[in-house]
């Protein structure tokens, strides 16, 4: 399967190291920042895991519920994250997939073998609370993930849906956003308080 956005995102059912999930029931009406690791006990997926619980207030706060996946089992997830609590000093609380079949990975397209034929890539997905995945980003396995980076897209995601607006290179919340082309300047004038025409097809506004 070749998964593009807009698409819902597959459903399934797997093992994680709190049992069983069905993952669109788990999901709810929540977002989802959904995750994939090559493997167990591996260097950057360790920060990484970390690094996402260390964010756990973050997420939270923006309704996103994190989900990760490994091709190993939920008994050494449950050594692993061990490890990364410690070396990472945080408590990681949130379900890793034990997709040892490779079900999950195959059904999602994390496995690339150009990379490895066995294990996931450090593959992204941010999906909303009607089940459609909004973005999609894909890491070679030597490159560790830039949650700044995730957690703006996140950010440039809700605004967006919001408001009805864009976001251009390198926003981040409190700059201004750009009038999409479907708004004519007069509507958007009506909309927002202030609009800048730099351009008849660029146009700011801020929130």
């Amino acid at each position: 399967m070749s998964l593009k956005l807009g698409d819902t995102a597959p459903d399934f059912t797997a093992k994680t190291q709190f049992g069983d999930i069905a993952f669109h029931d788990w999901a709810g009406d929540n977002w989802v920042y959904f995750f994939s690791h090559p493997a167990d006990f591996t260097p950057v997926c360790t920060t990484e895991m970390g690094r996402t619980a260390q964010l756990a207030k973050e997420f939270a706060k923006r309704g996103v519920k994190p989900l990760g996946l490994s091709v190993d089992s939920p008994e050494e997830h449950v050594e692993w994250i061990k490890d990364v609590n410690e070396t990472q000093h945080t408590q990681l609380e949130f379900p890793i997939l034990a997709d040892e079949d490779r079900k999950v990975s195959e059904l999602y397209g994390m496995i690339h073998p150009g990379e490895s034929e066995t294990a996931s890539v450090r593959s992204v997905f941010i999906i909303d609370p009607n089940k459609k995945i909004r973005l999609m980003m894909t890491y070679p396995m030597s490159v560790g993930r830039n949650f700044d980076e995730i957690l703006r897209v996140i950010d440039s995601l809700q605004t967006a849906d919001k408001y009805g607006i864009a976001t251009g290179a390198d926003w981040k919340p409190g700059d201004a956003v750009i009038v999409p082309p479907s708004v004519s300047t007069e509507d958007a004038r009506k909309k927002f308080d202030n609009v800048e025409v730099v351009k008849p097809y660029l146009r700011y506004t801020n929130l």
